[in-house]
């Protein structure tokens, strides 16, 4: 069904951009054909990278046909929702004029449109339609491979210790290590994050998009992530399209601490804070003992110690009910990634950025610090998260 769908969305979006693109041009024959055949290829091009990549066949040649993919997805998007509103306004401009005409029984020569002028007009506004879309997907694309952006969130925690006041977390989420993303990118995030000296890190899933056995060397640099109490991890639903027993193993030889439904207990003198991580919700149809279970990770956690919880998916806060929780971390939506998609996401989400409130805990949506399908940012920053922890009870921004 899932397929279906998919199948469904990229006929309408590439149909409909290819349609409008050439209907004021007088092509027809071969060149039609051709035509047509290219923005076939450019429709099929990520989906059928996927599909190679899903089964084994993960080589640079793959990874530069994804490349060629990604960026025409991208690029078609936005031209997809430039030709609606330019046609939304087009249909309002035409019915405007027939009820104009109809209530004067007359036409102003100055809205008059000829045959030819009104070719003339949309062979102008779709060349610029494209040339527009175009340049915007440039940009997109150097904002994508740009440096992170570093959101500085202060978390007000109730009977936080003193000996946890102002303890520096530093969450990286969404890095999609893949066909587009290598470790030259791993790299720069590693050196940002060392940068901000976090006491703690938090990686909230979503690392790889391909096998430990291509991607072994790209993830290598996080082995460099350095904290004082450590970097702790957990799955995203991309770990399990890419084998998430050996990427378990993996994370834990590169030195990091991967909960699954459990907790860890970080002690500072006499003072506690329990650190929890659950699986992703959509983990358990891959692997059955990964089912997401906060009830699990949190047992054993006192009422009144404070608790950070780490999950992929903000839709997990819905399974926190009765959990004493005073923060969950999460990432996945990437916040929408470009606009307006954003705008989409958050009907789609709950929480899709930034700090939100769910009832007595709070949970923070990491923007994702790199980037899934189109090479694209527009208006949303890739992000590292730098969390301030404070006693005080004060406003959420």
């Amino acid at each position: 069904m899932f397929f279906i769908v998919v199948i469904f969305v990229l006929t309408l979006l590439y149909g409909y951009v290819g349609a409008r693109v050439i209907a004021p041009f007088d092509i027809s024959g071969p060149g039609l054909f051709v035509y047509w055949v290219i923005i076939a290829f450019l429709a099929i091009a990520p989906i059928a990278g996927m599909i190679l990549r899903s089964r084994g066949h993960e080589n640079p040649l793959i990874d530069a046909f994804l490349w060629l993919g990604f960026i025409g997805m991208g690029i078609f998007s936005l031209t997809f929702v430039a030709f609606v509103i330019r046609d939304l306004g087009w249909v309002t401009g035409s019915v405007s004029f027939k009820i104009l005409k109809s209530i004067t029984n007359s036409t102003p020569s100055s809205l008059e449109f000829d045959p030819g002028r009104r070719q003339f007009l949309l062979m102008s506004m779709n060349l610029g339609i494209v040339g527009l879309t175009s340049v915007l997907g440039g940009i997109g694309l150097f904002h994508a491979r740009k440096r992170a952006t570093v959101f500085t969130q202060n978390i007000s925690i109730p009977n936080l210790p003193l000996e946890f006041q102002g303890l520096k977390i530093a969450q990286i989420s969404d890095l999609h290590i893949g066909p587009t993303i290598k470790g030259d990118y791993a790299r720069i995030v590693v050196d940002q994050v060392n940068a901000l000296k976090p006491d703690l890190i938090f990686f909230t899933g979503d690392m790889v998009d391909g096998s430990v056995h291509r991607l072994s060397e790209d993830v290598e640099p996080l082995r460099d992530l350095k904290s004082k109490y450590g970097t702790y991890f957990v799955t995203g639903n991309h770990e399990y399209y890419s084998g998430a027993m050996q990427w378990v193993d993996k994370v834990h030889e590169l030195g990091m601490i991967h909960l699954e439904n459990e907790h860890r207990i970080l002690t500072r003198g006499d003072a506690s804070l329990a650190i929890a991580g659950v699986t992703d919700l959509m983990a358990h149809h891959t692997v059955k003992s990964h089912k997401t279970d906060p009830q699990k990770a949190m047992r054993g956690i006192p009422d009144d110690m404070p608790s950070i919880m780490l999950a992929h998916q903000p839709g997990t806060a819905d399974l926190t009910d009765g959990l004493s929780i005073d923060l969950m971390v999460c990432g996945h939506t990437h916040g929408g990634q470009f606009m307006p998609f954003n705008l989409a996401v958050a009907r789609a989400h709950k929480y899709s950025a930034g700090l939100y409130r769910h009832e007595k805990m709070q949970v923070y949506v990491n923007r994702g610090t790199g980037y899934w399908g189109p090479p694209l940012r527009l208006g949303i920053p890739s992000e590292i998260t730098l969390f301030n922890l404070e006693a005080e009870v004060s406003g959420m921004s």
